[in-house]
């Protein structure tokens, strides 16, 4: 079962010292670094990637390679020795400045910043989670595309994790979906070293983890690390796996070599020390000169995954022609969904004409049917909230290990494996992934949230109940402070629409938003559609498409032409129609306001200076905005003259009517306040 065949003992040994090696100079050089997991876990990854792992250094992404996730992502230049000896645009050099400004071998590693990491990792738990998404997409994907003698869809998805990976809650979660779902592509090498940064894993973590992941629905074997036909083994068994996921429990020394330091906590995240590298280099028969040192007949060894990687993807090309031949349409949707194909907007979002008032989380759920008819990549699901979330496909079933095809994620309450495996799936390519659950939970996922925005990856989070809105169920579930923060993750887009218009062009956005998360806000309670309307904005017609688009517009102004509104009222989602409301009855005072609706402040920011001073005139000092949330960020609009109405305390329990009112967002206090700044 396996690729490449073993080779003489003595070349295997001195390829596999040579990895332990370049990590070990790696982390001296910069004086920082991880080398004791590289050095244990040296043996394991040398035969995973020279015996089993199908992938070309010379074209990282082809779509049926398999996928490798370091899940353990402190032990970094485990990979970088990997990537760079097996063929990978990642010279020596770059190893060389190892942590370093400017380098491509960051402390852990990045997705899009180094040729072949498939996903950031470093935060424990998250690449094990992503894992999960990598084959789901596989099995998904493969269920949609293969036809009898057409596997064009047919890899594995193998991983490295740590003990620490294990404690963390994640891996609980995204275990749990993995057995459930049977994806038995996915395989993960446990690194049990036992060493953790604080010493023993003794002192915290004595479960039984192989009766934990059977009790999951995994197979589980025990392999001696440091055995590679061990470990062969091990990889055989588990790839004739056919029903379940597959953990390989690895015994390994952390610091493999390392005299003084070898199953030590001191081996785990610091420099071995001059003295310690020359003691350990001894004991494995490495070279003590030249630093970095890669002989002759390893790097060649090494450098036969680059010849072999081109065969196994030039025998995939010769099966997607032959495959596009005889499924000419199949082959179409597969180039549509790998290029993320978009449709004709116009033709298919729907448009409201009636004022009747509907909740934002039901309007996604129209956008959201109406476009999953066009575009099969996307594949969604809730953390056991799709009543609530709004977030099933009609025209789809579950999504089950018999019914791989279908696109409803059911993920339990998963909330963070959730957001993981959502990362997974749109890293691998050919899917467009979303997932609900309340605004209130995001909590839950925000460290997925803001590895998913660090690799700028295509991810959409559907976040209903977004405010005290949702009423009775009280303080522990109204968001307060979700908003400010995760408005304050760089590069991912918040979109809180005002009504069904600007939900379906939110979904317009995070659709075409190939370059990063987005997250929907939306309500619970019914807000009114805001149809054209008297007065109209002074650019002359009412145009929420294009607006949604650029973060903020003007939506009513009862200024005169040529002339500055008295005061600005700024809103978000459904606080938009109290500040319609207070800006009528200004205009029964005689005080003239113009209602802006901000979506998105991050879209907004993006526009040129002169769109941003036409909706918000810097001359105009008298401003408000009202959002059912904490005020944190409202300053750099409102400025030093203006007011942020909103919640900087919990909310309570009540119907969301009365709740407004206690909190003074009315419309009636809204126009009090304004009028106020204006006298």
């Amino acid at each position: 079962m396996t690729i490449a065949p073993t080779l003489n003992a003595d070349l295997e040994q001195r390829s596999v010292n040579t990895i332990r090696g370049l990590a070990i100079d790696s982390v001296q050089a910069a004086n920082s670094g991880h080398p004791g997991m590289p050095m244990g876990m040296a043996d394991a990854a040398y035969v995973l990637w020279t015996r089993y792992l199908k992938h070309n250094p010379t074209d990282p992404t082809w779509p049926n390679r398999d996928r490798f996730i370091l899940s353990a992502g402190h032990g970094s230049m485990l990979l970088y020795s990997l990537l760079h000896l097996t063929g990978y645009d990642l010279p020596l050099s770059e190893l060389r400045q190892f942590r370093q400004w400017g380098s491509k071998t960051p402390g852990h590693p990045e997705f899009r910043h180094t040729p072949g990491v498939e996903t950031t990792t470093g935060p424990l738990g998250q690449g094990f989670a992503n894992a999960v998404g990598f084959a789901l997409a596989e099995a998904h994907l493969a269920a949609i595309f293969n036809r009898p003698d057409y596997p064009i869809v047919d890899h594995y998805t193998y991983v490295i994790a740590s003990d620490g990976d294990l404690m963390e809650g994640i891996s609980h979660e995204a275990a749990s979906l993995a057995g459930h779902l049977r994806l038995h592509k996915l395989i993960v090498i446990y690194d049990s070293n036992r060493i953790s940064i604080d010493g023993s894993t003794d002192l915290t973590f004595t479960e039984d983890v192989s009766q934990r992941f059977a009790a999951y629905g995994w197979h589980v074997q025990h392999a001696d690390g440091h055995n590679r036909q061990d470990m062969a083994a091990a990889l055989d068994a588990a790839r004739t796996q056919t029903r379940q996921p597959a953990l390989i429990i690895a015994r390994t020394s952390i610091g493999y070599g390392s005299p003084n330091k070898q199953d030590s906590a001191k081996a785990h995240g610091a420099p071995l020390g001059a003295d310690e590298v020359r003691l350990t280099k001894a004991a494995l028969g490495i070279p003590l000169e030249p630093e970095f040192d890669i002989a002759a007949d390893v790097a060649a060894h090494m450098r036969e995954a680059v010849a072999r990687g081109q065969a196994q993807q030039s025998v995939w090309a010769q099966l997607f022609a032959a495959y596009r031949t005889a499924y000419p349409d199949l082959a179409q949707q597969w180039e549509q969904q790998w290029h993320k194909h978009m449709p004709d907007w116009d033709e298919i979002l729907p448009s409201y004409t009636s004022d009747k008032p509907i909740a934002t989380r039901v309007a996604s759920h129209a956008a959201l049917n109406a476009i999953a008819t066009h575009m099969p990549a996307l594949i969604g699901g809730s953390a056991d909230l799709h009543a609530s979330n709004n977030t099933l496909i009609t025209s789809s079933a579950p999504l089950q290990a018999e019914a791989y095809a279908n696109r409803n994620m059911y993920y339990g309450v998963r909330e963070h494996g959730m957001a993981a495996a959502m990362v997974g799936l749109a890293l691998h390519g050919g899917l467009i992934p979303y997932g609900g659950t309340f605004l209130i939970f995001s909590d839950y996922m925000r460290n997925t949230i803001r590895l998913s925005a660090l690799s700028k990856v295509q991810v959409i989070y559907i976040f209903t109940h977004d405010s005290i809105g949702l009423g009775e169920d009280g303080p522990t579930h109204q968001p307060i402070e979700q908003i400010p923060s995760l408005r304050a993750i760089p590069d991912l887009v918040v979109l809180r629409p005002a009504d069904a218009t600007e939900t379906a062009q939110a979904w317009r956005i995070a659709l075409e938003r190939t370059d990063g998360p987005t997250a929907l806000l939306l309500t619970r309670q019914n807000v009114r559609v805001l149809l054209p309307r008297h007065p109209t904005p002074s650019a002359g017609e009412f145009a929420p498409v294009a607006g949604v688009q650029r973060g903020a517009y003007t939506l009513t102004s009862y200024e005169q032409a040529g002339v500055l509104p008295d005061v600005l009222l700024l809103a978000t989602g459904s606080e938009v129609e109290l500040a319609l409301a207070a800006a009528a009855q200004l205009h029964q005072r005689g005080i003239a306001a113009r209602v802006v609706s901000m979506p998105s402040w991050e879209l907004f920011e993006q526009q040129p200076q002169s769109y941003r001073d036409g909706v918000l005139p810097q001359e105009v000092t008298a401003r408000v905005s009202i959002e059912a949330a904490a005020t944190f960020g409202w300053s750099r609009y409102v400025g030093p003259h203006g007011v942020a109405m909103g919640l900087d305390h919990f909310g309570a329990s009540a119907p969301a009517d009365r709740l407004y009112a206690e909190f003074g967002l009315t419309a009636a206090h809204v126009a009090e306040v304004a009028a106020s700044l204006v006298q």
